[in-house]
Order: structure tokens, then sequence, then C-alpha cells
């Protein structure tokens, strides 16, 4: 990514600044001279805000806020000035007990409240909601090698009901909400729809997210297949130029295969590596529009790239 100032002068908030995805944008967001209002749960506490005030430029330009998604309102004082807003904060909790209270109601009620703020800010240029291939993917219908997934899917809410995905089911909610309001209010806004985003983490601990991706990783060297899609910090970068909703996949993986070829370490040595009955992913393959990423110029790290750095990543931090 360049590091020229294009952002210089220009103010843009973060909510969720301390997440996975967030803690990257906000510091390519700094690296390009932009001034970030960043919301977090708690200021005060170093292992949410430590990583954050340590990138180039925060010292100058990274202002933290303490923000309730549940709570209207609790953004107008940070959304306002703003030119653009970055809405990441959204509940990840796979493992849960009561879906409307730990799940529904925050990614729905707190893209609402984020939303409204930004309706009151005349600053505000552009929306970028990052959203989740779970609002596009899971509705029942069938994914053959003639069928071409592009952004007019979108998954369905009873369907989602039916089968139990109650993360899916919110952020296809939130979503869903979200375009209503926004076309409602006159608000420019893209969507990010990333599906697993891996990579080196900035964080020092494990969030929900995360912590699925080391799972994930060892599900992958004991011989698991699995979808997986890098939605580059970049992509988020460049949608303040777009004008339409943005939808990417990278595709079903076998990334055993990547995993392989440094199974050598002093990490992956210690794991059993088994082989895969044959080479076919878990899903029937289907075809994937990529006209909206192509026209953004976007140039993806390579999977096998990606995948070393995140377990280079996590055993650094010590996280295996």
């Amino acid at each position: 990514m360049s590091n020229g100032r294009s952002g210089s002068g220009k103010v843009v908030c973060v909510t969720g600044a301390s997440g996975y995805i967030a803690s990257w944008l906000v510091k390519f967001l700094l690296q390009r001279g932009y001034t970030v209002k960043a919301s977090v749960r708690d200021p005060t506490d170093p292992k949410r805000t430590e990583h954050l005030n340590s990138f180039d430029g925060a010292k100058e330009r990274l202002q933290l806020f303490k923000a309730n998604l549940l709570e209207e309102g609790s953004f107008d004082s940070i959304v306002d000035g703003c030119d653009g807003v970055f809405h990441t904060a959204s509940p990840v909790p796979f493992d849960v007990k009561d879906p409307q209270t730990e799940l529904l109601e925050p990614a729905l009620k707190g893209t609402l409240n984020v939303l409204k703020s930004c309706a009151k800010s005349p600053s505000v240029r552009r929306v970028v909601l990052t959203s989740s291939t779970a609002a596009v993917m899971v509705n029942g219908k069938p994914r053959t090698p003639d069928v071409v997934v592009d952004e007019t899917w979108f998954s369905d809410p009873n369907f989602c009901r039916e089968i139990k995905q109650w993360y899916v089911l919110s952020k296809t909610l939130a979503e869903d909400a979200a375009w209503k309001f926004v076309k409602e209010k006159g608000i420019d806004m893209v969507t990010i729809n990333p599906a697993m985003v891996i990579g080196p983490l900035l964080q020092p601990t494990l969030n929900t997210s995360v912590e699925e991706d080391k799972r994930f990783l060892i599900r992958a060297l004991d011989g698991w297949m699995s979808e997986t899609s890098q939605m580059h910090i970049f992509e988020l970068m460049r949608s303040l130029q777009l004008e339409e909703d943005i939808f990417c996949l990278r595709g079903l993986l076998t990334i055993q295969k990547s995993l392989k070829s440094y199974a050598s370490s002093t990490l992956l040595s210690k794991l059993h590596i088994s082989k895969c009955e044959d080479d076919e992913p878990l899903m029937p393959a289907y075809q994937e529009s990529k006209e909206k990423a192509k026209s953004l110029g976007i140039e993806y790290t390579p999977i096998e790239v990606s995948l070393k750095e995140t377990v280079e990543s996590l055993k650094e931090k010590q996280f295996f």
C-alpha cells in the first residue's frame, strides 16, 4: 500500500477500533495522513489501545473515544466533523445462549445507532460498513458450476432462523436495515463483505474472530479444508471513491497444500498433517463475480503468504 498523504487534512471515524480489521484500518489511515477518531469499549484499557497508540502518526492524529453500540447518540460527537465513517464494530460470538441479546440486538441496533449519528452530521460524505459474506451466502440456493454469485445475492433471514445460524442472521438483518436507512436518509454507503480474514495480528489479545482463525488453521493443519477469503484493508480505503456496493469473494480453497510448504517449522512439525482423501472443496464449486473488485485495481496478498504470516504471528504472540 502506498504511504502517500492522500488523507492529509481529512478526518474519519473508525468504530470498534481495537478489532482485527479495524486495527489495520487505523494503521493504514494514519499512514495516509488521516486524522482518526476511533471508538473502543474502554479507552483506558491498554490491551485495547496500546497497539493503536503505537502506530506512526497516532500521537498527532489519533483520538480515542468510548462509545456504546446500544446507546443512541453515543456516536454523535465522534462522527461530527468526519468526512467518512468506517463501521466495523459488531459482536462475533459463535457460542451464544441468548441470540437476541448477544448477537441480533447489538448488530442491528448498533449499526442503526451509528448511521443515525451519521445522518445528523452534514460533514459525512461516505459510510463504509464492514458486513460479512454471512449476509450474502446463506439462502439455501444451489451453488453449482453454472451459478454466478454476485452482489445481488442476499442471505434469507427465514432460512437462517430455520437452521439456527444466529451470527449469519445478525449480519443479514444489520445490513438489510442499514440499506433501508441510508436510502431513506440519502446517506452514501458502501459495504464490504469479507469471509474469514487472515494475516498478522496487531492487537495483543485474541478476540473471537482471531480465535476462530486459530482454530481454522489448526483444523487445516490436520487435514481439513475450508472456504476462506482475505479482503485487503486497501479495499476498505479505496472504497471511499466508489459509487456502488462492493462484493468480493476469493473462492473455495484447499489450504492444506499451502500449509505443507512450510510445515517443517518448529511449531508445524509438532502437528500431524494428514492427507486429504481428495482435493475437492467441501462445498460445490461455483462462479464468483469479480468485476467490482477488478474495478478497484486491488492486488491481493497471495493466500500462501497470508497463511504463513498468520501462523508466524500467532506463534510470536504465543497464542498456539
